[in-house]
């Protein structure tokens, strides 16, 4: 079949597409390193179809693979992807949420029916997980982390709320952390995985408490997460779910959430 368009979120570590193909979509994503291998296999596969450009890469790809492809805005192409998952997923996109991006860094976007604008952003995110999973945990490949984290406890590594007060005196959840990787100094009670889900929790409770935040500043309880730190991370999202509804917001996933940069891009 006849490849017809095709949206390619040009990201700092990976490259992401959506490619529509008789009105299904289909999604590949590979290493930025793999960037020629990538468009060698695209450019037999997809000549003639219109390209949509977006991400921190975009000039670069264009410049060199598509010079006639349309670069759109990486803020504007997410929101526009997110749009269409929801749709597809029978969601009503008429109720203002926050867009929840997660990937190297993490970005917030205010979605209130057509319009929406970037709120806040942050340096905490998948690569933070990566860049403390190998400082703490010798392992530098994402799934070898995700697997660690998922059968790490934190408990050995964090310092807890239960730690410091009795139970019958604790003003908040025991299991909520007073100090990320305080217990490291002062034990060797720990393994790698101990410390992954220790990087893990980090990450996670850093971006619900600036969700938390930016939800109530902005008056909306429905938070969309999307973005590839999720892909195959389920301890993240697991997370994620319990944080959210403990800080009373209502949490959802995207599938292919990942893609919604490519897929605004073709849209």
């Amino acid at each position: 079949m006849r490849v017809r368009r095709v949206g390619i979120d040009a990201g700092g570590s990976l490259l992401k597409m959506a490619i529509e193909e008789a009105g299904q979509y289909h999604y590949k994503k590979y290493p930025v390193t793999q960037m020629e291998e990538a468009m060698g296999w695209l450019s037999f596969m997809a000549q003639g179809a219109s390209v949509g450009l977006t991400g921190g890469r975009a000039h670069v790809f264009q410049n060199k693979f598509f010079p006639s492809a349309r670069i759109i805005p990486e803020f504007e192409a997410t929101c526009e992807g997110a749009r269409f998952l929801l749709h597809k997923k029978n969601n009503k996109v008429d109720q203002p949420f926050l867009l929840v991006n997660i990937g190297t860094g993490t970005s917030w976007y205010l979605v209130d029916g057509k319009d929406d604008q970037r709120v806040l952003g942050s340096g905490i995110g998948g690569g933070t997980f990566m860049g403390l999973g190998q400082i703490v945990a010798g392992a530098n490949d994402f799934q070898k982390l995700v697997e660690l984290a998922k059968a790490g406890e934190k408990e050995k590594v964090d310092l807890l709320v239960k730690d410091i007060y009795p139970p019958e005196l604790s003003p908040l959840d025991g299991n909520l952390t007073a100090g990320n990787f305080a217990k490291a100094a002062i034990s060797s009670n720990r393994k790698g995985a101990d410390m992954a889900a220790s990087a893990l929790n980090l990450v996670a409770e850093t971006i619900i408490l600036l969700t938390k935040q930016t939800a109530q500043f902005h008056g909306v309880k429905n938070i969309i997460y999307i973005g590839s730190t999720l892909a195959g991370n389920a301890p993240l999202q697991d997370i994620l779910v319990k944080l959210s509804k403990m800080a009373g917001l209502q949490p959802d996933f995207l599938e292919k959430g990942e893609y919604c940069g490519a897929l605004g891009a073709i849209m």
